[in-house]
């Protein structure tokens, strides 16, 4: 009897459920559904995950955010590529639009651990050939898991938002530490615009505090984009937007890819001082995360041409036109 080989390969998106609505809007992109998929939690908190129709032998795609809690979702997504590989998945890539422990990428000080690459590490062992993030903390992040890793950026949506809806003639682009400068001078570059960075300090001892020293570049009368690849607590915009105000900038706009938000985050940018917030949707921005001057965009259609730029084999460098 003759065995005849598949002419094509198979498409599957499988989504945990911490931000379903965004791999829904990126299957719907790519004209396919969603796998369907059981999970639940025991009382204990144990996870369960199964996959409701038959995975062998596809090019799947596992879409998960990490938002608060953390952990939970983090463990679910193993779970599902631990079993996606059971299943006999012909190749298996992590979509992960916000990586989980992104900010621990080194020892700061003696007996901590390298939680960023203890993550690459579980998702490798568990089963996926291949990682695939949005705006990385660091790039060295990339260099961690034995496979490839496709790093995507968000600077092109954020940056055509920002200069259709505040023009760029009287803006100014504020790295928010030295840590973001490379970032900020290519978002400069980007827009044709000045660039000025924001001296903190910051005590390694107490998380999310922030000391502002001084401002280098011209802000005065300017309207001041300030940028970062996330937002957590807040406290550095904050500390950033009144700098820039008390030292005359005109308006203060930031632009930001991943919307943590942890509280007291929602204050803290509602405050006046801070004219217009821009994030994207790499995380759920749920109803009590959103306020007035808030502004979400989706990274959707990025996520999407990616997944089709991997599975056709195409270039994924070729999406980010002058970076590759």
């Amino acid at each position: 009897m003759a065995i005849e080989k598949p002419a094509s390969k198979q498409l599957v998106i499988a989504s945990g459920r911490a931000h379903q609505s965004l791999a829904q809007e990126v299957a719907e992109i790519l004209q396919t559904e969603l796998v369907p998929v059981t999970a639940y939690d025991f009382a204990n908190g144990e996870t369960f995950v199964r996959y409701e129709r038959s995975v062998r032998g596809v090019d799947a795609f596992i879409i998960q955010a990490h938002p608060n809690p953390i952990n939970h979702w983090l463990m679910e997504q193993l779970l599902m590529v631990d079993a996606m590989k059971r299943a006999s998945a012909k190749r298996i890539t992590v979509v992960a639009p916000f990586f989980p422990y992104a900010r621990q990428d080194k020892k700061h000080k003696g007996r901590e651990p390298i939680s960023a690459r203890l993550v690459t590490d579980l998702f490798r062992t568990a089963g996926a050939s291949r990682l695939m993030s949005v705006d990385l903390h660091t790039p060295q992040i990339q260099g961690f898991f034995d496979g490839p890793v496709d790093h995507l950026w968000a600077l092109p949506i954020l940056a055509d938002h920002v200069a259709e809806t505040f023009g760029t003639e009287n803006l100014t682009v504020v790295s928010p530490d030295s840590g973001r400068v490379r970032v900020a001078d290519i978002w400069a570059d980007r827009l044709a615009t000045p660039l000025a960075i924001v001296h903190k300090r910051r005590d390694p001892d107490k998380p999310n505090e922030v000391q502002v020293n001084e401002i280098v570049g011209r802000v005065r009368g300017r309207d001041c984009l300030i940028v970062d690849d996330m937002i957590d607590t807040g406290g550095t915009i904050l500390a950033a937007a009144k700098a820039l105000k008390e030292n005359g900038a005109a308006r203060v706009i930031v632009a930001a890819t991943h919307a943590v938000f942890s509280p007291p985050a929602v204050e803290r940018l509602s405050d006046p001082v801070i004219d217009s917030v821009v994030v994207t949707n790499t995380l759920p921005v749920t109803p009590d995360k959103e306020f007035d001057s808030l502004t979400v965009l989706s990274i959707a259609p990025l996520i999407a041409k990616a997944i089709a730029a991997v599975f056709y084999d195409d270039s994924v460098n070729s999406l980010f036109p002058g970076h590759a």
